[in-house]
């Protein structure tokens, strides 16, 4: 289930605190995509090697479900950052973990938004800069939702050149490193990837 749902997450969350379970199941499927990405970019390339993201997800999300009664927001903003602090502490749990074994990998938190160079190519996917107001904030948020669902019908290659371009902000040089290409050929697949994106994005908020 993607955030094309009926019912906004608001709506989810005032319907999961009336009691009904079933509106508290689809409030964590409509985030599954978006803790993936998130949780993917907290890793990093090094850490996924060695850690699945899912694994890290499924644990916030049966922390937060455990704990949900505690949640005390109830926009689609406040619900995305209080996943997000729970998948942060178990994410730096992991990252102390290897730290142990000499792996040591700083990490911080991203938002889905590329550097603001990307801007224009990624096609206006990209939230306003600095200065936002609430309201344009809570639409950053939404909007993220849905280029995390979108993220995920990419195919394998193109989810992972935008991750590590525009979640963990490297540099060409060094995505060609990792994907084993050269730098001219990951940057055609990056603008590939994000007009791919840019499709699917529309094709989902076109159904919300």
């Amino acid at each position: 289930m993607t955030t094309s749902t009926s019912l906004s997450v608001a709506d989810l969350l005032a319907a999961a605190r009336a009691g009904a379970p079933q509106p508290l199941d689809r409030l964590f499927e409509t985030c599954r995509n978006y803790l993936n990405v998130v949780a993917g970019a907290y890793l990093g390339n090094a850490l996924r090697a060695k850690a699945d993201a899912s694994d890290l997800v499924q644990e916030t999300m049966l922390e937060a479900y455990r704990d949900f009664a505690t949640f005390r927001g109830s926009t689609e903003a406040e619900w995305l950052a209080w996943l997000r602090r729970i998948l942060r502490h178990n994410a730096a749990n992991l990252v102390r973990h290897y730290a142990q074994t000499g792996k040591r990998r700083v990490w911080r938190e991203v938002s889905l938004q590329g550097p603001a160079d990307n801007s224009s190519a990624a096609g206006g996917i990209d939230p306003a800069d600095g200065g936002e107001s609430p309201s344009q904030r809570l639409i950053r948020q939404e909007r993220e939702l849905l280029v995390a669902d979108a993220l995920a019908r990419l195919s394998e290659d193109h989810r992972e050149v935008i991750v590590l371009r525009n979640l963990e902000r490297l540099p060409f040089d060094e995505v060609a490193r990792r994907l084993g290409r050269s730098r001219p050929a990951v940057q055609m697949l990056w603008m590939r990837a994000l007009h791919h994106l840019q499709e699917t994005f529309a094709e989902l908020r076109s159904i919300t």
